[in-house]
This record gives structure tokens, sequence and C-alpha cells, in this order.
């Protein structure tokens, strides 16, 4: 028995370090890309420009995230807009809020030093099964469920703040508004890792996921695992939500999911290309939000989304106008065609 709880020790240990080391290697690589590839390549643009903002690294990073967001946002977000869950990216964000409130607390209370990301990475994760456990029996209710989990999560992060006599409040800003100052190596690191893990796993699950998404009960039929797959798409949101929320904020990360997208589909014929057109519209704003924030001192995270929602503006209007110049024309060319119908007939058709 001895023995075998020593070899279960050193496997766990073996385990243990080889994923530290994998993590150090990943940190490198991303150290070295920001410095040598894109830092590099931002550099030469900065002199190009003559834009001095773009040359310092913490704008690199800022930049680097932003671009990353812009792409997982959209890629998950267009399946939760589909399938008429636009929601639940609030309601994750709003759980894993409680999840830097737990971690912060954790840090206060017992000396710890977890990583806040790390307990809401967790936090998140759970809440979106729980979640979709819930809309799954909840039935025509899944609004009123996700309503449920979402200010049920606000409340418990804003206990633990309360708990501390408000001495983690200072560390939970940047979580709850977004700062571009605060985006570390390792954020990037984080988010570069998502937009391929994320990537990876929808491009290998495309049609599942669509076949689930525009239709679940056909893909039952199909002999789907239905309830697989929209496990997987909420946990890739929480995945999302907690890897953008350093950058654009709780309260505001769960616009990319959405805005993009309500864009996309404005002007789309298919759900390839709204997918597309989602990650342009979002990278549009990502990059145009980011250096508003440093030009004028403002929220990185309001500006981005106040960028995505100018973007579904214009692509609102631009479809309206798509429909209202042909009818427009049609109205104007019909008082000509009567009247020669009229003058050729000699006035009996009237």
């Amino acid at each position: 028995m001895i023995q075998s709880s020593s070899l279960d020790a050193n496997v766990l240990f073996d385990e243990v370090t080889t994923v530290l080391w994998i993590g150090g290697m990943l940190l490198d690589g991303v150290e070295w890309f920001l410095e040598h590839v894109f830092g590099a390549g931002m550099d030469v643009l900065a002199d190009l420009l003559g834009t001095p903002m773009l040359g310092y690294p913490y704008m690199q990073r800022a930049y680097l995230a932003a671009v990353c967001i812009a792409v997982i946002g959209p890629v998950v977000g267009t399946f939760l807009v589909h399938r008429e869950m636009a929601m639940i990216g609030d309601t994750l964000a709003h759980t894993a809020f409680a999840g830097v409130a737990v971690g912060l607390f954790l840090n206060s209370a017992l000396s710890l030093t977890l990583s806040p990301l790390l307990t809401a990475f967790v936090v998140a994760v759970v809440t979106a099964l729980l979640v979709e456990l819930l809309v799954e029996h909840a039935g025509a209710y899944s609004d009123t469920s996700l309503a449920i989990v979402l200010t049920g999560g606000f409340a418990v992060g804003s206990i633990l703040i309360t708990a501390t006599d408000g001495g983690i409040a200072v560390g939970i800003d940047a979580y709850l508004f977004g700062s571009l100052s605060t985006v570390s190596t390792e954020n990037v690191g984080i988010l570069i890792l998502m937009s391929i893990l994320v990537g990876g796993l929808v491009t290998i699950a495309y049609r599942p996921l669509l076949y689930v998404t525009f239709d679940a009960v056909a893909a039952r039929a199909a002999r789907l695992n239905v309830s697989l797959y929209k496990r997987l798409m909420v946990v890739l949101t929480a995945l999302v939500v907690v890897s953008g929320m350093q950058i654009m904020g709780v309260i505001l990360v769960a616009a990319m999911l959405v805005v993009p997208v309500a864009a996309a589909t404005e002007v789309a014929r298919s759900f390839k290309q709204s997918i597309l057109l989602a990650i342009l519209a979002a990278e549009f704003a990502a990059i145009t939000g980011v250096t508003l924030s440093y030009v004028y001192g403002i929220a990185a995270g309001g500006s981005v989304v106040i960028a995505a929602i100018s973007v579904y503006a214009i692509a609102l209007a631009s479809q309206k106008l798509t429909y209202w110049l042909p009818s427009v024309r049609r109205s104007r060319h019909r008082p000509e065609q009567s009247q020669k119908e009229l003058g050729a007939d000699g006035g009996k058709q009237e």
C-alpha cells in the first residue's frame, strides 16, 4: 500500500511537472512571438505611420489580445445567436465575476497565491454546464433560468467583496471594466491558446454543431449526441468570456459574442459568411476601440463595444437602404408607365 501510494504520488508529480514545463514553453513562445514577430512588425508600422503608441509593449499586448478576442468571440457567438441563446454570454460573464471574486477572496483570507483567472475558469465552466442543464429542463422558461444564474453569480461576487471589508475591491476593478495596462504576457498567451483551442474544436465539430444549432430534433433523429455538442458550445463560451474579460471587462465581454454577429447577420447570405463577416466586424471594432481607448484615456471594453455597435448600426442602415431604394425607384416609374398606357389606349382604359 505504501509503495502504491508512493508510486501514485510520483506519477502525479511527474504529470504536474510536465504540465508546468509545457506551460513554461508556451509562455516562452508567446514572449518570443510578441518580441520578435508581432512586436517587430508593430515597431516597423509605428515608424512608417509615425505613431509611437504602436511601439509600446503594453499597447502591442493589448492589440494582440483584442485581435484574439475578435476571432473567438464571433466564432462561438454565431452559434449562440442562431440558437437564440445570446443571453448566455452575459450570464457566464457575471458568474466569471464571481469566480474572480472567489480567487481574490481566497488569496486575501488564506494568504494563497491563486490566479483569479484560474478560479474564474473553473467557476465559469461549472456554471456553463449547470446552465445547459437548466435550459434543457426549463423549456420555455430558459430565459428565466439564465436570469437567475446571472443575478446569483453577481450576488455571490458582491458578497465576497464586502466580506473582506472591500479589501479586494481594488483588485477586482480591472476585471469589471477592463484595462489596457493590466494585459500581461500571460493573458496574451492564454488568449492565443484559447484561439487555437476554440478554433480547432469548432472546425472539427462544425457540421454537428451546425446541425444541432438549426434543428436539434433532426440531429437527435440522426443519432447525434445533441447534449454533448450543446455542452461543448457553452463550455467554449465560458472559456471565451474568461479569456477576454481582462481587456474587455466582465460587464462588456459578452458583447463580443453578440454585436458583431448581429451586424454580420444583417448582410450575410450564408452561415459561413456570417462567421467571416462577424470576425471582420469584430476585428475593426477591437482595433478601433483599443486605439480610441489610448488616445482619449477611456475604458477599453466600452470603446470596443461602442465601435461594434456603430458597425451594427451601419450594417442595419445599409440593409434598410438596400430595400428602400428599389421600392422608391419602382414607385417613381409606376405613374409614368400608367400615363403611357392611358395615352396609347386613347383614354378608354381609364
